[in-house]
């Protein structure tokens, strides 16, 4: 089978790179390669000027100023420099975060780390499990009874890289002290749906550019502007906003406080390039598109025997989708139904999806199906076709 055959169904690992994405990479690496920030002559100040542009072209994209946006290496980075930034510096003992153990391991795992860490320092914090309901929502009213006045985080996952489904907290406006930081992993919605961090009302928020068109290697961290004088500097050394007074670090200003070192320069000018293509096709034509094929994909999928959902939109009283279904097929392994979907040309997610090991067992491995405007009706109609007659061989 020719590679131009394949069928790609993995956006939510990673989506397919536009050209305009690739030439800006290329042309980096081509053309007048520099350092940002760091000379005077026009190759340097051209660049440190793009990103800059590039800055406040993100910021526009989230809804937010220019000086609340942060480039990281990736969503982990920037929800880890959430951890030890903000965590380290404002965490007492006794002090609570709230969190759904089934999200992503990077909104898992960074917590537990901060965990370890501040116990190491004689301080004690409690990670608080939320449910999830049966739409792949986080359960706002389990989260309102687990609210105390030691909260001082509540992290989500914005769309659940596995469920397909979207959790705002909106429910929870008015009811929560607002000084609990709210914080957002918007690896999924970001390129997919419009993101505005004011309608999230959030704290914090990451997106990862590679699952938004973009290139590996680079993510964006959204800071509020009221938290800023709680950070403290997550990479200090060069570059950084940090100056050594009387024998200690003293905190410059943001964004730069956060980026220490050599930015990703190439991988920043993609980002740039990626929003620019987004801006082209329109957020709103892309969210329509993708709900579109996940209503084609459920449909075709509902009646093949053994097909099972994950929670999401399969389960939603209403037509609804942001391009991801997560199903299970009797009588085959996710793992061995992959291997032969891919053999068939259609390329899928399968196993727990980074949803930590301690939460999830082999058995509840799932095949996941993550669309984006790249994909077809016609290729969901085929893939389901596929799968249906799967399940007459294992059924």
């Amino acid at each position: 089978m020719s590679e131009t055959s394949h069928v790609y169904l993995d956006s939510a690992s990673t989506t397919q790179k536009p050209l305009p994405v690739i030439g800006a990479v290329h042309r980096y690496h081509s053309e007048r390669t520099a350092n940002a920030g760091r000379g005077t002559y026009p190759w340097a100040s051209s660049l440190t000027r793009r990103i800059e542009a590039i800055r406040e072209r993100t910021a526009e994209f989230l809804g937010a100023a220019p000086d609340e946006v942060v480039f990281t290496g990736g969503s982990t980075a920037g929800l880890n420099a959430v951890a030890l930034s903000w965590g380290l510096t404002n965490l007492r003992d006794g002090d609570e975060i709230l969190y759904s153990p089934r999200d992503h391991a990077s909104n898992v795992y960074p917590w537990h780390h901060l965990r370890q860490l501040l116990g190491g320092f004689g301080r004690s914090i409690r990670l608080v499990p939320y449910r999830v309901t049966d739409l792949g929502e986080a359960d706002v009213e389990d989260v309102a009874a687990r609210i105390t006045p030691r909260t001082r985080l509540i992290t989500a996952g914005h769309l659940h890289h596995v469920f397909g489904a979207l959790t705002t907290l909106e429910e929870l406006r008015g009811r929560i002290d607002p000084s609990i930081a709210l914080c957002f992993d918007c690896s999924q919605s970001g390129g997919h749906l419009p993101v505005k961090v004011e309608e999230l009302d959030a704290d914090f928020a990451v997106l990862s550019a590679h699952k938004m068109f973009g290139a590996p290697g680079t993510g964006v961290l959204y800071c509020r502007r009221r938290r800023h004088g709680e950070l403290a500097p997550f990479l200090p050394g060069g570059n950084s906003a940090v100056s050594l007074g009387d024998s200690r670090l003293l905190a410059g200003p943001m964004p730069q406080l956060l980026e220490g070192g050599t930015q990703n320069i190439p991988g920043i000018l993609a980002l740039g390039a990626a929003l620019d293509v987004l801006d082209e096709l329109g957020l709103d034509t892309i969210a329509a598109h993708n709900r579109a094929l996940t209503q084609r994909l459920i449909t075709g999928l509902r009646p093949i025997p053994g097909v099972e959902f994950l929670p999401g939109p399969a389960y939603a009283p209403c037509e609804t989708g942001y391009g991801i279904v997560s199903f299970t097929l009797a009588g085959i392994s996710a793992t061995d139904l992959g291997f032969v979907l891919s053999e068939l040309g259609f390329l899928v997610r399968t196993g727990a999806h980074c949803v930590p090991a301690h939460v999830v067992s082999m058995d509840e491995d799932s095949v996941r199906v993550s669309t984006h405007i790249y994909n077809t009706f016609d290729e969901i109609d085929r893939f389901t076709e596929c799968v249906a007659t799967i399940a007459e061989e294992v059924c």
